[in-house]
């Protein structure tokens, strides 16, 4: 019986543990972000230059040319956003990092961090592209959801392939190459859902929904297994 209740304790005391790394790894993701306002002003930026450049070229589009069109803001404002995470990430620093955490626990906090970052991105950009290209969406509720689940979608896959990136001497493009052909089908996916939120006659079909979400935790699954490989290098 009091080998089981120590037992108990340390697997809480371990979680406990994980849990402060990790939420410790978040604030200084969070830190570095408020002292480098640059970074997240110049993301900025790129949203509101991109989307009034679109005001100018095509002024209120159709529904499906709206719906598409955002969604390929939302991939590029993503990898802009989030390629950041391990490419400014100093070996110095990683070794640093690698002194004080473990491979889960450093890419379990990127992770909720750019989840964090690429959400706020994500209702900037729905709101800017509604205040310049027009509202056509009749369902905004559920509209918003599917803009957050695709941001969080498109943050975890970018976020694991920055992590690669950085491991090949620092090369943004490998992150590119690898993730179009990764994101492509979830971009489908949700540019198919989308369709659904312009008209009132038509539902979300939640079956797909639920197979975006499989791939967001298959995406986390996979990290947590194949990041510490990378993490040794």
């Amino acid at each position: 019986m009091f080998m089981n209740h120590d037992a108990e304790l340390v697997t809480k005391n371990n979680k406990l543990k994980l849990k402060q790394k990790i939420l410790a790894l978040v604030k200084k993701d969070v830190l570095l972000e408020i002292r480098q306002q640059y970074s997240f002003y110049g993301i900025l930026l790129y949203i509101i230059a991109t989307i009034f450049v679109l005001y100018i070229a095509v002024q209120e589009p159709e529904t499906k040319v709206w719906n598409g069109l955002f969604w390929i803001i939302q991939l590029f404002i993503c990898i802009n956003a989030v390629a950041k995470s391990f490419l400014q990430e100093s070996k110095g620093r990683m070794f640093y990092f690698y002194s004080i955490a473990s491979a889960r626990d450093f890419i379990l906090a990127k992770l909720l961090f750019n989840s964090a970052f690429m959400l706020l991105m994500s209702l900037m950009s729905l709101f800017l592209f509604s205040l310049f290209l027009g509202n056509p969406i009749q369902k905004a509720t559920q509209f918003i959801g599917l803009v957050l689940l695709g941001g969080w979608g498109l943050s975890l896959v970018f976020t694991f392939l920055a992590a690669i990136a950085a491991k090949a001497n620092q090369n943004a493009a490998i992150m590119a190459i690898l993730g179009f052909p990764i994101i492509i089908p979830q971009l489908l996916l949700l540019m198919k859902l989308s369709n659904s939120v312009f008209s009132y006659s038509s539902s979300i079909a939640l079956p797909t929904v639920l197979l975006i979400v499989a791939l967001d935790i298959l995406v986390i699954f996979l990290a947590t297994i194949l990041f510490p490989f990378l993490w040794k290098d």
